[in-house]
């Protein structure tokens, strides 16, 4: 009984080392969090690591347009002046490149709080484009956002989805007025059934 009880706490031990001060959990290179996306690592200076949702619980997903295309904010995010970046871009065709891996917190609300507890999805195009904002990137989006609140547990609504112009303290406007909410949350909605 006490070598199951000792194996037991030694198992439980190993689970939570990564909770102590400095102790991080393990990554692998390359890795992404959303199967079928593309890993490109962003600039460190651009995100701070962590071990989310242990440190911090992800109760957010904050939507935003990269006012540009999707090279562009790769080139962005990889430099390490730019101070922002957010996890995810999706682009006009539906692909999806990760650059923050979810554990981490990226700089893409301007608000640290929201930025501890949201992944950031960037999408390529801009904010007074309507044409911006096609049927694949709605679709692979959406995807997308169903399985961060799948994983995390999120409700799948307007408070927890939301865009950059609506976190406190933000004076940016996207995803600007043509983004169709009604259109992507149904989609949210269909991808999380």
């Amino acid at each position: 009984m006490v070598a199951g009880t000792a194996a037991l706490e030694r198992e439980r031990l190993a689970r939570l080392w990564w909770k102590l001060p400095g102790a991080q959990r393990p990554r692998v290179a390359g890795a992404v969090d959303f199967r079928g996306a593309r890993w490109l690592a962003a600039s460190p200076a651009n995100y701070r690591r962590a071990d989310r949702p242990d440190d911090y619980a992800i109760d957010m997903v904050v939507i935003h347009v990269t006012q540009g295309s999707r090279s562009s904010a790769v080139k962005a995010f990889q430099n390490p002046a730019h101070q922002a970046a957010a996890h995810y871009i999706v682009g006009a065709d539906g692909r999806i490149t990760q650059m923050i891996r979810e554990l981490d917190v990226a700089f893409h609300a301007g608000n640290r709080e929201v930025n501890e507890r949201s992944v950031g999805i960037e999408h390529e195009g801009f904010v007074e484009r309507a044409s911006s904002f096609t049927d694949a990137m709605y679709a692979a989006s959406a995807r997308l956002t169903a399985g961060v609140c799948t994983r995390y547990g999120i409700p799948v609504d307007r408070e927890h989805i939301v865009g950059h112009s609506e976190v406190p303290g933000a004076d940016h406007t996207d995803p600007g007025p043509y983004w169709d909410w009604d259109r992507y949350m149904r989609l949210v909605r269909q991808a999380v059934a």
